[in-house]
């Protein structure tokens, strides 16, 4: 009880400073965002602590599978902080903030070929916009698209060569997946396999299709400022980090609908050797 809470505490104040790490970082916040952004902090910062010091499922899935959120915390924790200090050094700069700036330019440039998320995202701002913010959109989406691939190469290997999830135990579907129920009807492995691939098809084409999305909708609606630097983070980071999200919950689906099917086929092996018995 008193570990569970404890480490319900500690994931808690690691999400407080992640939300708080653009705010901090990045110089000028004004004054009228502050509360909203406390707000913000407080209810992840709860929502943390409730989801993971309760013992019953949540909505947090794979909450005791790790690393699956932990790959995903730290990939998340890397790209808002290389974003902000790359944002951070336009207004203050320093020797570290010149290194993330040209490790963002030199990611952004090399991911920048012709029909790449990156260049989509670069085409998806309107014509006449300052070559600056091109540059700086053009680093944001690199550095988080690079990282969200590492991410799920990272996730890839744990699978592969470490047996996740059940390599040091028994992997309980009931409290890692508590948004899926098992009596739904139908059979458990399609249906994990059909959520699976709906998960993959939809990571891999999400970081085309929103820019295209955004760019036919901006003759009907106002496009989104990425002028604002709190606003070019947690969008570049959304676009990047949440397909790749996607892409790792449909191989973790896929992961589990095999070890069903292996130990349905032990059981059935099992069976019969008792009854030639």
């Amino acid at each position: 009880m008193i570990s569970r809470m404890t480490g319900a505490i500690l994931r808690a104040a690691l999400v407080v400073c992640l939300m708080a790490t653009p705010f901090v970082l990045v110089p000028g916040t004004p004054r009228d965002s502050t509360q909203i952004v406390l707000l913000f902090v407080l209810i992840a910062a709860v929502f943390t602590f409730i989801e993971y010091n309760s013992s019953s499922p949540s909505l947090v899935e794979f909450r005791d599978a790790p690393p699956f959120n932990r790959l995903r915390f730290i990939a998340l924790f890397i790209i808002i902080y290389s974003l902000s200090m790359i944002l951070r050094g336009h207004v203050q700069p320093t020797t570290l903030t010149r290194f993330f700036d040209a490790i963002g330019t030199r990611v952004g440039e090399l991911i920048d070929f012709p029909y790449s998320p990156v260049r989509l995202v670069v085409l998806m701002l309107p014509k006449g916009v300052d070559p600056e913010l091109i540059a700086n959109v053009r680093s944001a989406a690199g550095i988080s698209y690079l990282m969200s691939l590492a991410m799920l190469a990272a996730f890839i290997l744990v699978v592969r060569l470490g047996g996740w999830p059940a390599r040091d135990g028994a992997f309980n579907v009931w409290v890692n997946m508590p948004t899926f129920d098992p009596t739904a009807g139908g059979d458990v492995v399609e249906r994990l396999n059909r959520d699976g691939q709906i998960n993959l098809i939809l990571g891999f084409l999400l970081p085309f299709m929103i820019p295209a999305v955004v760019k036919l909708a901006s003759d009907l609606l106002d496009p989104v400022s990425l002028a604002d630097p709190y606003t070019l983070i947690w969008t570049m980071t959304a676009w990047a980090f949440l397909p790749a999200t996607l892409l790792m919950r449909g191989i973790a689906l896929s992961r589990v609908a095999q070890m069903i099917t292996a130990q349905r086929a032990r059981a059935s092996s099992k069976s019969e050797r008792l009854q030639a018995a």
